[in-house]
C-alpha cells in the first residue's frame, strides 16, 4: 500500500473530514488531499464517491473549507474527495511565475513538453493513482463516482467524465472553461503542456470530445453566473451548450443572475449539484 499520512481528521456532520498526503509517482513529489466521509461510511457502508477538481490558483482546501458540501454530503451519504490542482514545488523553473500556469494550475492533463512532462500528470493522478490508493485506505463503492468541479476545475470534470464515462457516472460543473482551445486560459496551458500541435489538445475540450467521442449517458448538470467576470473571454458556455446539441448530450445549463466567479456562488448551489449526484448514482 502507498505511505498515506494523515495531516488532520476532524468529525463533521456525524461524519469525518480529513486532509492526507502521500507520495505521488505521477507527479514526483508528495501531493496533498481532502476527504470527507460521511456517517454511513463509518458505519462500514461501502457509500458513492464524488471527486471534486477546483480552479486555478486553489488548494485542496478551497473546496473543502469554503463550499459547505459536508452537510448535504452527511444526509446523501456521499463520500467527497478534492484533490490539489497541481504538483508543488516540482523544482521546475518558472512553474511559480504566473497565477494561469504552473502551480495550482495543471489543468487535468498529462504534459507532454518537457519540463513539464516529468511532474504534471494530473490527468493520470486523478483518474488512476489517486483513485487507486483512495479505493484501498477508504473503501467505498467505486462502481458508483462521480465527478464535478469549478472552472478550470469544470473543464477537468467535463473531460474526465466524457472520456470515462463508465468510471465517473455523473458530472456536473460551476463556470467551466468549456472550449478550452478557444480562451486565452487554455491557448496558453495546452501551449506550454501540450506543445503547439492543436490535434493534441482536442482531447482535453469537452466540446470536441463531444464532437469525436458523442454523448455520454449522463445529463451534465452546469451552473453558470452571468455577472462572471471571464463570462464572456474565458468560460464560453454557449460553445458547450452548441457541442451539446450537436451530439445529443443532454444538458441542463443554468445561468444563475447576479452571481460571479466565487466561492459564494460555489457555496449556494452546491446542495443542488450533490443531490443531482446522489439521484444520478442511486439509479
Amino acid at each position: 500500500m502507498t505511505e498515506l499520512t494523515t495531516v488532520s481528521e476532524q468529525r463533521c456532520f456525524g461524519g469525518i473530514q480529513g486532509f492526507y498526503s502521500h507520495p505521488s509517482a505521477a507527479c514526483g513529489g508528495t501531493m496533498t488531499f481532502s476527504l470527507f466521509r460521511p456517517p454511513q461510511a463509518l458505519d462500514g457502508e461501502r457509500r458513492p464517491l464524488v471527486t471534486w477538481l477546483s480552479g486555478l490558483t486553489c488548494t485542496a482546501e478551497n473546496f473543502t473549507v469554503k463550499a459547505g458540501a459536508q452537510r448535504v454530503a452527511a444526509e446523501l451519504g456521499l463520500n467527497v474527495l478534492a484533490p490539489d490542482t497541481s504538483p508543488r514545488g516540482a523544482g521546475i523553473t518558472g512553474e511559480d511565475a504566473s497565477y494561469d500556469f504552473g502551480s495550482g494550475a495543471g489543468f487535468y492533463l498529462n504534459a507532454t513538453e518537457e519540463p513539464w512532462s516529468r511532474a504534471y500528470r494530473m490527468y493520470s493522478y486523478v483518474t488512476e493513482e489517486l483513485a487507486a490508493l483512495v479505493a484501498e485506505a477508504f473503501p467505498h463503492d467505486a462502481g458508483r463516482q462521480g465527478v464535478f468541479g469549478h472552472s478550470m476545475g469544470g473543464h477537468g470534470a467535463l473531460t474526465l467524465h466524457l472520456k470515462n464515462p463508465r468510471t465517473y457516472k455523473s458530472c456536473s460543473a460551476f463556470a467551466p472553461i468549456s472550449a478550452p482551445m478557444r480562451c486565452p486560459w487554455g491557448e496558453k496551458a495546452f501551449s506550454g503542456y501540450l506543445g503547439p500541435n492543436r490535434d493534441a489538445w482536442r482531447d482535453y475540450d469537452a466540446t470536441e470530445l463531444l464532437a469525436s467521442r458523442g454523448a455520454s449517458a449522463a445529463k451534465l448538470l452546469v451552473d453558470q453566473g452571468d455577472a462572471d467576470n471571464f463570462l464572456s473571454e474565458q468560460l464560453k458556455p454557449e460553445l458547450l451548450a452548441e457541442a451539446c446539441e450537436k451530439a445529443g448530450q443532454a444538458l441542463d445549463l443554468r445561468l444563475q443572475p447576479g452571481y460571479d466567479h466565487s466561492y459564494y456562488f460555489i457555496a449556494t448551489f452546491v446542495e443542488d449539484h450533490l443531490r443531482h449526484h446522489a439521484a444520478a448514482l442511486a439509479a
